[in-house]
């Protein structure tokens, strides 16, 4: 950003998908901090009609071909949302053209590719976050805070359960091409990112995983139901449950060895939800969780320091679901 530090942050949309649209561009334009600059699409119009609906500021707001977006030197940043399989080019190319980069989840399709994301934003003096919304959630973040300064006691247990109900296999995550994983790359990688974001700071990493995938309904080559047992250095365990085959309340628990918090249909786009530990009835108030983690990438250039969540934490993320599918 120069010298210029006080004004927002200008930032480019690559792709216009149902996140960027429902979520990314709403939280970048309620950010004071940051501003949708451009916009990055396959097709013109398509381009053409995101930015003005999301007021773009760019004299030139609309691109498809990512070296003319990528060339204009008053850009800042990137967001980049496009799908999964995509995300380790575009970040490259945007770290070589010295843009900073917010990559959304699971960052890339393999821990090699994401290893080439980090080193390429780290050689480009460039900040890279991974778009982990739910450390926004202002209940998750309140209870991280309180597992992180020892008010559970030493923590022992988690289990996350995060699923839909998909009509048919139409689903892009479904199929081999643009991705590698259905439930686990749509919301399992969040739910990975809860279970280490509470527990590594007091249990160490996890050293064992253990996977029961099942592909028995649509039979394609992707999860469909994923159960994920892990276990960390410090012999505490956590278990995830995916699936794309049924509708269900989308639950986390903490379990320590002097209290517990279990967390209600928080897991999510909205900020919502109800917490209740050992002590009652946890309150918070609901706020978007998109719009802090525009607000923390933002404050991460300005102030030249990692996003909440970096590349190699992004990366090791990546690593487990490979793991989860070995």
């Amino acid at each position: 950003m120069s010298d210029d530090t006080v004004r927002p942050l200008r930032v480019a949309m690559i792709a216009t998908g149902g996140i960027a649209e429902s979520a990314l561009a709403p939280a970048i334009r309620r950010a004071a901090c940051a501003e949708l600059w451009s916009v990055l699409s396959r097709d013109a119009g398509r381009a053409r009609d995101f930015a003005e609906r999301h007021g773009a500021a760019s004299p030139r707001p609309a691109h498809t071909d990512i070296d003319a977006l990528l060339a204009d030197p008053k850009l800042d940043a990137v967001v980049i949302a496009s799908a999964d399989g995509l995300h380790a080019e575009q970040c490259v190319a945007a770290a070589r053209a010295g843009k900073h980069v917010l990559c959304e989840k699971p960052m890339a399709t393999s821990a090699a590719d994401a290893e080439r994301m980090t080193a390429a934003c780290r050689d480009a003096g460039v900040r890279l976050g991974i778009a982990y919304h739910m450390r926004w959630h202002r209940g998750h973040r309140d209870l991280a805070g309180a597992a992180h300064a020892g008010r559970f006691g030493v923590l022992r247990h988690m289990r996350v359960q995060w699923s839909m109900r998909a009509a048919d296999d139409s689903n892009w995550r479904a199929h081999s091409g643009v991705g590698r994983w259905w439930g686990l790359a749509a919301v399992g990688t969040h739910c990975l990112d809860q279970v280490r974001w509470y527990m590594l700071p007091s249990c160490g990493e996890v050293v064992r995983l253990t996977p029961v995938i099942t592909r028995s309904v649509f039979r394609g080559p992707h999860d469909e139901t994923a159960l994920l047992a892990l276990e960390f250095e410090s012999g505490a365990t956590a278990e995830i449950c995916t699936s794309v085959l049924f509708e269900a309340p989308r639950r986390m628990e903490v379990y320590g060895s002097d209290g517990y918090a279990l967390f209600e249909d928080t897991l999510g786009r909205y900020g919502a939800g109800r917490i209740v530990t050992r002590k009652g009835e946890h309150a918070f108030e609901a706020a978007d969780p998109y719009t802090g983690e525009i607000e923390d990438f933002a404050a991460a250039v300005r102030e030249g320091r990692d996003p909440e969540v970096n590349g190699e934490e992004g990366t090791r993320n990546v690593a487990l679901l490979e793991e989860a599918i070995a």
